[in-house]
Order: structure tokens, then C-alpha cells, then sequence
């Protein structure tokens, strides 16, 4: 009795044991794809799930995200005949679980052959020179071109790019030669440029140079025209003054002659050789003669 007893405890504890190992929880973004007897039953999606002990088995575990596969380089040949290395990047992401699983053998190995023979066949059309220009057509074209080939594996190629072009060695010298000597042309026009901004700079700062110095000239000629013809207005009306004044003091006649003959003095005293005298000083000065002789004969009388 007692040896049934742990007999039935033993297939008991078997029993839990089948029964919980059985028990499957899928993880977010995966899949799993279970057999039964052999043959394809069904694709478990996230979630709880009980496979039935020795008939249900998982076959493939399938991640739904989207990978990243990194192809070593691969050598081409261009259209002229020049042999370079590329390598390539795929952004995949499986859609279905059943056709992956069942659809290729060994899926990665096959997006990395067909990659192959697509990139010589798309760069077996061009040139060098549009190879090393056309990355995203040649991205474009693969992606259409391996995503349809691969819908049939439950496979979806979101992108392509084409990670390194690497051309001969002696191609990648001639090429960077090319570039020097553009570099070198682009640095000299550059250089070009800048001295003729700056010659124009510098002769439009001449030129406004200039123009302030005749502003400043001319300023200065008008304000010495205006003094001068300020003193001219001031004298003009000192003269005007005096004259005003001599006619309100009415002098008489010797006074003005006085003051013409202090006139002449003054006239007297510049540069000229010919003097023209009024008849009225000519008068005064015989006026003046003869007073002075009639002086000088009292003073012999005496």
C-alpha cells in the first residue's frame, strides 16, 4: 500500500511537471510556429499557451522586429569594366511566420546571395562614375527588386543602402588627385573673390572719402562766403550808420571839407599813380595857401 502511494505521488508530480512545461507564454514581438505530429498546426501570437504534451512541439521561435542584416562586401564589375567591392545593409521584417519558417531554408543566407547577384546586375548597367553618384537609385531599385523576391519567403525588405563603394586602389589616388586639384581651384577663386571685395571696399571707401571731403569743402567755401558777405553787410551798414549820423548833425562846408581832405590823405597813402581832386578841395587848398602866406608876412612884419 504504501509503495502505491508513492507511486501515484510520482506520476502525479510527473504530471504537473509535463503540465507546466507544456505551458508557453510568447514574448511581445515574436511569434511562434507549432507542429503537431510533424505537420504545420498553427502560429502562436503573444500570449499564454498550452501545447499538448508529446503531439504539439514548437518549431520555430520568429522575432516580428525588424533586423538588421550586414552583408560583408561583395565584388562588381561596372559597365566599364572596373571591379570594385560593396557592401551592403538590409532592413527586414518577417510578416509571416508560417512562409518563413517553411518557405526557404536558411532565409538569411538567402537575402544575402540574391543581394549579391541583384547589386551586379544593377551595377553591371552603369559606369563608375554614376555608381559612385546613383546610391539612392541603386537603393531604390534593390529594395523593389528583393522585396518582391522575397514576399514569397514572408519577408518584407522596408530598406537597402549601400554602406561602402570601394573602388580600386588605383582609381581611389586618381580620384584623390581630382579632388585636390578641385580643392586647389576652389581655394584660389575663393581667394580671388575676396581681394576683389575687397579692392571694391576699399575704393568705395575712397570714393565716399572724397565725396565727404568736397561736403566739407564746400561747407567751409559757403560759410567763408557768408562771413564774408556778413562783414561786407556789417560795414555796408556802419557806413550807412555814419552817414545817417553826419546828415542828422548837418555839417557844413568846412567840415566836409576837412573830412575829404582826410579822405585824400588815405588815397594819398595807397598805390596809385594818378589822383583825380574835386574842385571844392582844389578850392581849400588855395584857401589854405593863402591863409598860411598872409601868417608868414605878419609874422615878418613883427
Amino acid at each position: 500500500m504504501p509503495f502505491f502511494k508513492i507511486f501515484l505521488l510520482v506520476i502525479i508530480i510527473l504530471l504537473i511537471v509535463i503540465v507546466i512545461s507544456n505551458i508557453k507564454i510568447v514574448p511581445q514581438a515574436h511569434a511562434y510556429v507549432v507542429e503537431r505530429l510533424g505537420a504545420y498546426n498553427a502560429t502562436w501570437s503573444t500570449g499564454l499557451h498550452f501545447a499538448i504534451p508529446i503531439l504539439d512541439r514548437v518549431a520555430k521561435k520568429i522575432t516580428l522586429k525588424e533586423i538588421v542584416a550586414d552583408f560583408p562586401p561583395q565584388p562588381v564589375i561596372t559597365k566599364d569594366n572596373v571591379t570594385m567591392q560593396i557592401d551592403t545593409v538590409i532592413y527586414l521584417q518577417v510578416t509571416d511566420p508560417k512562409l518563413y519558417t517553411y518557405g526557404v531554408d536558411n532565409p538569411m543566407r538567402a537575402i544575402e546571395n540574391l543581394t549579391a547577384t541583384t547589386l551586379r546586375n544593377i551595377i553591371g548597367d552603369l559606369e563608375l562614375d554614376q555608381t559612385l553618384t546613383s546610391r539612392d537609385i541603386i537603393n531604390s531599385k534593390m529594395r523593389v527588386i528583393l522585396d518582391e523576391a522575397t514576399d514569397a519567403w514572408g519577408i518584407k525588405i522596408n530598406r537597402v543602402e549601400l554602406k561602402n563603394i570601394m573602388p580600386p586602389k588605383e582609381i581611389q589616388d586618381s580620384m584623390e588627385k581630382q579632388m585636390k586639384a578641385e580643392r586647389e581651384r576652389r581655394e584660389k577663386i575663393l581667394q580671388a573673390e575676396g581681394e576683389k571685395r575687397s579692392a571694391i571696399l576699399v575704393a568705395e571707401g575712397e570714393k565716399e572719402a572724397a565725396i565727404l571731403r568736397a561736403e566739407a569743402e564746400k561747407e567751409a567755401a559757403i560759410k567763408r562766403a557768408e562771413g564774408e558777405a556778413e562783414a561786407i553787410l556789417k560795414i555796408q551798414q556802419a557806413q550807412a550808420e555814419g552817414i545817417r549820423m553826419l546828415n542828422a548833425a548837418d555839417p557844413d562846408a568846412g567840415v566836409i571839407a576837412i573830412k575829404s581832405l582826410e579822405s585824400l590823405q588815405k588815397i594819398a597813402d595807397g598805390k596809385s599813380t594818378k589822383i583825380i581832386i574835386p574842385s571844392e578841395i582844389q578850392g581849400l587848398a588855395g584857401l589854405a595857401t593863402s591863409f598860411k602866406e598872409l601868417i608868414k608876412e605878419d609874422e615878418t612884419k613883427k
